[in-house]
C-alpha cells in the first residue's frame, strides 16, 4: 500500500486525529490508508437513476456521469440566477425569471421604463403615460397624467357647487339648475329698480321693500276694500281713519256677539243631559264664612238637563240657611231655567225631584248615609210653569222650591259629609221611560 497523506477517504471516521474503521470501528494507521483507482473505477461504471427519479426524471447511466446529468436535469434545485433568494427545479426557472423573480427586469410598454419586477408591481396602475377612461364615466379616454386636469376644468361629469347656493351638482346640469336656484339673483318682477335678488326673497321684497307693490289696506279684516302701491297707502290711512274706525266698531261688535254666542254653545255642551247633578262646593269653610257674613247668600250649581233635549234645571244652596233655617242648617232648592228645548216640552214641570247630602266616608269602613229628601213640584207654584227667556240663574224671583232645614250645621260635623274641604251635593230627576223614548 502506498501513502495518500493529502487524500483520506471521507468514509473513514476520524476522533481526536485517530481515523476508525466504519465497518468495526478499529483505529486505522493514517500512514496505510491509500486510495484504490481500480475499484474506484469499478465503482463509478455502476449504472445509477437519477436522484430526482422519484419527481419524474427518467434519467440513468453510470455513476460517473450523474454530476454532469444533474448539471442539465430539469428536475434538480439551483438558485435564481437573479439573486433573488428563490431555489427552485431547473424546469421551473424560465418562468420564473419571465414572471415571477422580483429582481428581474421588466419594461414598462407605457412610459418604456425600466423596473424590477418587485418595483413594476407597484408602477402598475399609477404610469402617468398609461392611457385610462375618466373615472366620471364621461366616456373620455387619456394619458393618466391628463386626468386629474381633465376631472377639474373639462369633464362634462364632474362636481361643482352652485355660485349661489353653494350645493354640489353635476357640471352639465348645473345650467338646468340656475333657473330653479333659490338663490339666483333675479330683478324686481314690478321693475322697482332692484336690479339682484334672490329668487327665494322676492315674496318678501313684493310684500316689504318695493315700493311698487300693491298691497291691500291694513283694515281689509275690518272691511276695507281699498288697494294701492305702497307709496300711497300712508296717504289712505290719514284720509280714512274716520271710515277706519267706524269699520273697527262695527267688526268689534260683531266678534262679541260671535264670542256670546259661541260662550252660549260652550255652556250648553258642557251641561248634563242624563237628569244627574253631582254638585263639588270645594273651599267649604272660606264659603260658610263668607255666607255668615252675607246674609242670605246663595250658592248656584252648573245647569243640567233632565234627558236630552229635556228641562234645564239649577240647584241653589245658602251654606248658611236661609229662611227658617238661616244660621242654623244647609238650604238647598231647585228651579227651572229657561232652556233650548222649552216649546217641545209638557208644562209645568212635575217630575219627581231627589236631593242628597253625600256621605263621603270610606265604603270599605263604614257604610255610607247619605242625607236624602224627595218631593214632587207642586204644578200650580209659578215657578214650575214654563219659564220666560228674561229669567236668569240671577233673578231672585225664581227662588226654587226646596228645603230651607235640609240638614243642620251640627249633623253635618257628625260624619265625612266634608271632606278635604269639600262637600256633594246630587240631585236627580225621575224622567218616565216614555219621555226619555
Amino acid at each position: 500500500c502506498s501513502p495518500a497523506p493529502s487524500d483520506p477517504d471521507p468514509s473513514l471516521s476520524c476522533s481526536e486525529g485517530v481515523f476508525k474503521c466504519p465497518e468495526d470501528q478499529l483505529p486505522l494507521d493514517y500512514a496505510k490508508i491509500y486510495p484504490d483507482p481500480e475499484l474506484e473505477a469499478q465503482v463509478l461504471s455502476l449504472p445509477i437513476r437519477c436522484i430526482h427519479s422519484e419527481e419524474g426524471c427518467r434519467w440513468s447511466g453510470l455513476i460517473k456521469h450523474l454530476q454532469a446529468h444533474l448539471g442539465t436535469c430539469g428536475f434538480n434545485v439551483i438558485p435564481c440566477p437573479n439573486r433573488c433568494s428563490a431555489k427552485l427545479s431547473r424546469r421551473d426557472l424560465p418562468e420564473h425569471i419571465q414572471h415571477g423573480c422580483p429582481k428581474r427586469r421588466v419594461k414598462c410598454e407605457f412610459c418604456a421604463g425600466d423596473f424590477t419586477g418587485e418595483a413594476f408591481e407597484g408602477h402598475q396602475g399609477t404610469c402617468p403615460q398609461e392611457s385610462v377612461y375618466c373615472e366620471n364615466k364621461c366616456g373620455a379616454r387619456m394619458m393618466r397624467r391628463l386626468l386629474s386636469q381633465h376631472a377639474l376644468a373639462e369633464c362634462p361629469k364632474r362636481t361643482q357647487p352652485c355660485t349661489y347656493c353653494a350645493k354640489e351638482f353635476v357640471f352639465d346640469t348645473i345650467q338646468n339648475h340656475q333657473y330653479q336656484c333659490p338663490r339666483y339673483p333675479v330683478p324686481c318682477p314690478n321693475q322697482c329698480g332692484t336690479a339682484s335678488i334672490a329668487r327665494e326673497d322676492v315674496p318678501t321684497h313684493l310684500k316689504e321693500s318695493c315700493n311698487t307693490a300693491m298691497l291691500l289696506c291694513p283694515f281689509k279684516d275690518a272691511g276695507c276694500k281699498h288697494r294701492c302701491p305702497k307709496l300711497a297707502m300712508g296717504r289712505h290711512l290719514e284720509e280714512s281713519t274716520k271710515a277706519h274706525l267706524g269699520m273697527v266698531c262695527a267688526l268689534v261688535s260683531r266678534q262679541r256677539q260671535e264670542i256670546l254666542e259661541l260662550r252660549r254653545d260652550v255652556e250648553e255642551l258642557s251641561v248634563s243631559s242624563d237628569g244627574t247633578l253631582i254638585w263639588k262646593i270645594a273651599d267649604y269653610a272660606r264659603k260658610l264664612q263668607e255666607a255668615k257674613a252675607r246674609s242670605n247668600y246663595e250658592f248656584f250649581s252648573p245647569p243640567f238637563y233632565t234627558h236630552k233635549y229635556g228641562y234645564k234645571l239649577q240647584v241653589s244652596a245658602f251654606l248658611n240657611g236661609n229662611g227658617s233655617g238661616e244660621s242654623s242648617h244647609l238650604s238647598v232648592y231647585i228651579r227651572v231655567l229657561p232652556g233650548e228645548y222649552d216649546n217641545l216640552l209638557e208644562w209645568p214641570f212635575s217630575y219627581r225631584v231627589t236631593f242628597s247630602l253625600l256621605d263621603q266616608s270610606d265604603p270599605s269602613l263604614s257604610k255610607p248615609q247619605h242625607i236624602t229628601e224627595t218631593f214632587h213640584p207642586d204644578p200650580n207654584w209659578k215657578n214650575f210653569q214654563k219659564p220666560g227667556a228674561s229669567r236668569s240663574s240671577l233673578d231672585e224671583s225664581t227662588l226654587g222650591f226646596g228645603y230651607p232645614k235640609f240638614i243642620s250645621h251640627e249633623d253635618i260635623k257628625k260624619r265625612n259629609y266634608v271632606r278635604d274641604n269639600a262637600i256633594f251635593i246630587k240631585a236627580s230627576v225621575e224622567i218616565p221611560q216614555k219621555i226619555l223614548a
